[in-house]
C-alpha cells in the first residue's frame, strides 16, 4: 500500500492509492419493489423504509428520490479485521475494502443535507485509511471529530499485544462552514441536555432571588494590561489577579457586575473574587465530547443484551447499543428528520430512530433482514419493546414501516444473448425504471395518458415496451403541441424524425445500454474476490468529470 498525503490539501486528489483505485462501479439504479407494510394499531403513512438488498444497489434506488434530504448518516462497515478472506494476501483484502468503502461513501455524500453529518463506526485496521478516503469524498476541512467510544470494560486476557477497549467514530459534515446553511440551520450539532449532575453544581448561598448559582473564576491565562488591576473585597484586603494573568472583565465591568450582586467574595467576605453565574442563564445543554464511556453510552455487552430481548436463538455478533445510536442521533437530528443506515445489521439504528420520532431508512442484504431487523421493529412499533432507549424516550410504540426489495435488472439476455426488457417488468415499473435513468421524476397521468414524467413544466416522457406507428407519433406530436416537447421511449419505430418536430424518439434498450452495469445483483466484498491478475486485464476508464 502506498499512502501519499498533502497536508495542505482539504478535497479532492488527497492522496491515498491502492491497486484497484481506478476501478469504479457503474451499478444499476434500479427501482424498489413493494414487499410488506407495518404498522402499530394506529394505521397511517409512514416515510420509514427497510430495503432488502446489495446496499450498494440500494442506495442507486434511493439517490434520486432522497439526494440532498437525510440529515443524519450511521454506519457501521465490516471492519476489515483480516477474517473476510482467507485465501487472500492483506494488500489485497484492503484494496477490496477500500472499493467497497469508496463507492458507498460517494453516494452518501450526495444523499446527505446540507446541514447533514454522517458518522462511521470503525476499528484501528482500517481507520486511518478510512481517514484519509473521508477526506477525499467529504473534503479535509469538513472533517468534524474523531470520537472514542469505549466498548469493552474487562481486558482479553488472551491479546497478544494490547487488549483494544475502543472503537473510533469518524464524524463528517457535508458542509462544516454554517454560514452556507441559511437562516433555519445556524447550528452545528445539538447539546447534550444537561445532567442532574451538572445542575446540582449550583447553590445559592447567599439567597439570591435570581436563583442557584456557580462561583467562576474570574481571572483568565490570556494577559491583558487593562485588565490587570487590583480589586478591594469587603474585609479590605487587596487582591491582584495571579501572576501572568489577568482578570476577564475591565475596571469599569467589574464595577457593574459588583453593583448588580455577580461578584462573590465567600461567605465571610474575604475570598478571592469569583464571578456569579446563574442556572437560570447558561445554555441549555453542554457541549459533546470526543470521548464516549460505556457509563454513558453502553458497551458490547449491553447492546447483545438488547438484541437477545428478541432473538434469543440466533445473537448478532457485532450490535451497538441503543443508547450509543441514541447519543449521535440526538446530537445530529431533530424530531422529523431523515436518517439513513445502508450496513443495518440487526437494526439498532432504526428502532432508536423510531423510539426519537425520526423518519429512517435502513438496508440490509442478510438473512438478519427478516430473522432480526423485522421483529425488532414489530416490537417497537407494537409499544412491545422494553430495552434500549425506549424508557429514556417515553415510548408506547406507533408508526410503521414499509419493507421493500430491489427490483431485478432492467434487461436480461435473450436465446441469441441480445438485452431485452426484463419479462417481470410490467409497463408501470418499467416506466419508473426507465425515468429515473434518464433523468426524469415518475409520475404517470391518465389523463393525458402519454405522460409518465417530467423533466420541466413542459418536458415530459412516454415508455412504450412495443413498436410505436407512424400514425400514432403523428397523434402524440399534435397532441403535444408546439409549447411542450414529449421524450417517446419505444422499442421500435418507422418514421422521419423530422416529421414530429415536437417529439424526440429514442429506442429501448439502446439508448441505455452503455449507461450502468446490467445484470450484477451483489456487489457486496463476497462478490469482490477476484484475483489480481483479473483486475490487471480491465481497462481502466477515464476518470468522470
Amino acid at each position: 500500500m502506498k499512502n501519499m498525503t498533502n497536508p495542505r490539501s482539504s478535497g479532492p486528489g488527497l492522496g491515498l492509492t491502492w491497486p484497484t483505485k481506478d476501478h469504479w462501479e457503474s451499478p444499476e439504479a434500479r427501482i424498489l419493489v413493494p414487499k410488506e407494510v407495518f404498522y402499530s394499531e394506529r394505521k397511517g403513512q409512514t416515510e420509514n423504509l427497510l430495503i432488502y438488498g446489495d446496499n450498494l444497489l440500494g442506495l442507486k434506488a434511493l439517490e434520486r428520490k432522497y439526494a440532498e434530504k437525510v440529515r443524519c448518516i450511521y454506519i457501521d462497515p465490516p471492519y476489515n479485521t483480516k477474517s473476510c478472506f482467507a485465501h487472500y494476501d492483506d494488500s489485497f483484502e484492503h484494496s477490496l475494502w477500500l472499493d467497497m468503502m469508496k463507492e458507498r461513501l460517494k453516494i452518501l455524500q450526495r444523499l446527505l443535507r446540507k446541514d447533514g453529518t454522517i458518522w462511521i463506526s470503525i476499528d484501528d485496521d482500517e481507520c486511518h485509511y478510512l481517514k484519509v478516503l473521508c477526506d477525499e469524498i467529504f473534503g479535509r476541512k469538513n472533517f468534524v471529530a474523531n470520537v472514542i467510544w469505549e466498548k469493552k470494560y474487562s481486558p482479553q486476557n488472551d491479546a497478544k499485544w494490547l487488549s483494544d477497549s475502543h472503537d473510533h467514530i469518524l464524524v463528517y459534515a457535508k458542509n462544516i462552514d454554517l454560514k452556507h446553511w441559511g437562516k433555519e440551520t445556524k447550528k452545528g450539532l445539538n447539546l447534550l441536555p444537561r445532567t442532574e449532575e451538572m445542575n446540582e453544581r449550583y447553590k445559592n448561598p447567599d439567597n439570591d432571588p435570581r436563583g442557584v448559582w456557580k462561583s467562576d473564576n474570574l481571572s483568565v491565562k490570556t494577559y491583558s494590561a487593562s485588565c490587570d488591576y487590583p480589586i478591594r473585597n469587603p474585609s479590605g484586603r487587596e487582591i491582584w489577579p495571579p501572576e501572568g494573568r489577568s482578570w476577564a472583565i475591565s475596571k469599569d465591568s467589574f464595577k457593574e457586575l459588583l453593583l448588580d450582586n455577580r461578584i462573590w467574595f465567600g461567605q465571610n467576605g474575604n475570598n478571592v473574587p469569583s464571578l456569579k453565574r446563574f442556572l437560570s442563564e447558561v445554555q441549555d445543554g453542554t457541549v459533546a465530547k470526543t470521548i464516549w464511556p460505556r457509563s454513558e453510552v453502553g458497551d458490547n455487552q449491553e447492546a447483545k443484551r438488547e438484541v437477545i430481548a428478541f432473538n434469543s436463538k440466533d445473537v448478532f455478533a457485532t450490535p451497538k447499543p441503543e443508547r450509543l445510536l441514541q447519543r449521535i442521533l440526538y446530537l445530529a437530528t431533530d424530531p422529523g428528520d431523515i436518517v439513513l443506515d445502508c450496513f443495518a445489521g440487526s437494526g439498532t439504528t432504526g428502532a432508536v430512530a423510531h423510539k426519537m420520532k425520526r423518519h429512517w431508512i435502513m438496508i440490509e442484504m442478510g438473512k438478519h433482514a427478516e430473522t432480526h431487523i423485522i421483529p425488532r421493529l414489530e416490537k417497537v412499533i407494537n409499544g412491545s419493546d422494553p430495552a434500549g432507549v425506549t424508557e429514556l424516550n417515553n415510548w408506547k410504540g406507533g408508526g410503521g414501516f414499509r419493507y421493500c426489495g430491489i427490483a431485478p435488472t432492467l434487461f436480461e439476455k435473450n436465446r441469441l444473448g441480445r438485452l431485452v426488457i426484463n419479462k417481470q417488468y410490467n409497463t408501470p415499473m418499467l416506466a419508473e425504471a426507465i425515468c429515473g435513468k434518464v433523468g426524469f421524476t415518475f409520475d404517470p397521468k391518465s389523463d393525458p395518458y402519454w405522460i409518465h414524467g417530467y423533466s420541466t413544466e413542459r418536458d415530459f416522457i412516454y415508455i412504450v415496451p412495443r413498436e410505436v406507428t407512424n400514425a400514432e407519433l403523428q397523434h402524440l406530436n399534435d397532441e403535444v403541441g408546439e409549447n411542450r416537447s414529449l421524450l417517446v421511449m419505444c422499442t421500435a419505430f418507422r418514421a422521419n424524425l423530422s416529421d414530429f418536430p415536437n417529439l424526440t424518439i429514442k429506442k429501448i434498450p439502446k439508448e441505455l445500454l452503455n449507461r450502468c452495469e446490467w445484470g450484477r445483483d451483489d456487489y457486496s466484498l463476497k462478490t469482490a474476490l477476484e484475483t489480481e491478475a483479473e483486475l490487471a486485464n480491465k481497462p481502466k476508464r477515464k476518470k468522470r468529470t
